[in-house]
């Protein structure tokens, strides 16, 4: 959420920042923003100027009672009665405008970074680097489900039966896998109305489960709870930064495409995930971001995994973020990248609609707040699955997640056992 301060000194710039988002249908928002805060501004002046006059005759009525002049001290009463109605009405109008100011506010977008390209979706989205060679192998990688199955390792129908479409059971060693990716995230990052405040109306709308007449909601991720432990609060300037690591399931609906490369666990309605928060100084906030991207990169490439890094162009932002990039692995079965991860600033866009704020010795402000997709084993076991394929049907299991796998170093089909 936008400083209302800056919007009233800036409104040509939210304007274009609106414009280089392709959300022309929210320049609107801005003119109705400048006038719910200029007639919040009046209403709260009038207010001010109402409790003035109650305080100044207030104290006449005191000062009249101690010299006995109780009836003039009786008629300045009944204009103090006037003035507590009419505070009455007015605080009600600055209940209300605030409320109503909030909200646009709300749904405003956040300032891009001058660094983000202009682009009106994510194929437009700007690679940035690659890490690690990809490489098509002489011979053919099976689809992941396949691969899956071929260990006994993922029942795709008995959960159909069980819950529909979008969800599944891992079993056997592709269970284990799984567990140990997440383990193995976790031990690595070591070493190395919470949801309105946390993302936008339009993306809650789109990803989020509501729980039926309840005011809860399933996280998409562990960003969501994490940052919001903080809401409300003010933070003593010397602890910052605040960095987290934190494994949660995760729930999406996963709207859009479920064509071959869709199905199997690649979009899917319960996951878990490994993410990265941190909490810190404005001014650090982009020393931050890269280096919260780069612990991805480094994850995947110690797996073995090509990965690439892509910069998200201002149409493919969601609204309270400033800059962001996918982070994408190698599929050398589709001889092509796909997204694994993200990483985000968004700069004090959480921090002022959660109310969050550091205590600083020239008076409080608020924090950046940053995250950052560690792992999310489905998207990941299919990447790793392809990438650590061999041809007759066995899994390499790199050195650094044998220990997690019992020292296995390689899976074999149970075709082949």
């Amino acid at each position: 959420m936008l400083d209302i301060k800056f919007v009233r000194e800036n409104p040509d710039i939210v304007r274009e920042n609106i414009k280089k988002k392709f959300q022309n249908n929210k320049l609107i928002l801005v003119d109705e923003v400048l006038n719910l805060d200029e007639k919040n501004r009046e209403v709260k002046f009038h207010g001010d100027e109402l409790r003035s006059t109650r305080n100044s005759l207030s104290n006449q009525i005191g000062t009249l009672m101690r010299e006995g002049k109780k009836e003039e001290a009786q008629e300045i009463k009944v204009q103090v009665n006037k003035i507590n109605q009419e505070l009455i009405t007015n605080e009600k109008l600055e209940e209300q405008y605030t409320s109503e100011l909030k909200e646009k506010l709300m749904r405003i977008p956040n300032i891009i970074h001058s660094s983000v390209p202009i682009g009106k979706d994510d194929s437009e989205n700007v690679e940035i680097e690659k890490f690690g060679e990809p490489y098509i192998p002489d011979y053919e990688i099976p689809y992941h489900t396949d691969i899956m199955e071929s260990f006994s390792g993922i029942d795709l129908e008995s959960a159909r039966r069980v819950a529909g479409n979008g969800f599944y059971y891992l079993v056997g060693n592709i269970a284990r896998l799984h567990s140990a990716v997440i383990s193995y995230a976790r031990d690595f990052m070591i070493r190395s109305d919470v949801v309105t405040g946390v993302m936008s109306f339009e993306e809650m709308d789109a990803m989020m489960y509501k729980i039926e007449g309840e005011d809860l909601y399933l996280i998409g991720t562990s960003e969501h709870s994490m940052i919001g432990k903080f809401k409300g609060q003010i933070l003593p300037k010397a602890s910052l930064p605040y960095t987290m690591t934190s494994y949660s399931p995760c729930f999406r609906k996963e709207k859009g495409s479920h064509g071959i490369e869709e199905r199997g666990v690649y979009r899917i309605h319960q996951f878990e995930k490994q993410e990265m928060i941190v909490v810190c100084e404005p001014e650090e906030s982009y020393e931050w971001y890269n280096k919260m991207w780069q612990y991805t990169v480094e994850l995947f490439r110690s797996l073995d995994i090509p990965v690439r890094t892509l910069e998200c162009c201002s149409g493919d932002l969601a609204d309270l973020k400033s800059k962001s990039c996918d982070v994408e692995a190698w599929s050398p079965r589709q001889k092509k990248y796909f997204e694994v991860g993200s990483c985000s600033n968004l700069t004090d866009a959480q921090s002022r609609r959660l109310g969050i704020r550091v205590k600083g010795e020239k008076g409080n402000y608020y924090p950046h707040t940053l995250n950052n997709t560690v792992v999310a084993p489905p998207r990941m076991l299919i990447a790793f699955l392809e990438n650590n394929y061999n041809k007759d049907g066995s899994i390499n299991i790199p050195k650094v997640l044998q220990s997690y796998m019992g020292g296995i170093s390689k899976l074999i089909p149970n075709k082949n056992k």
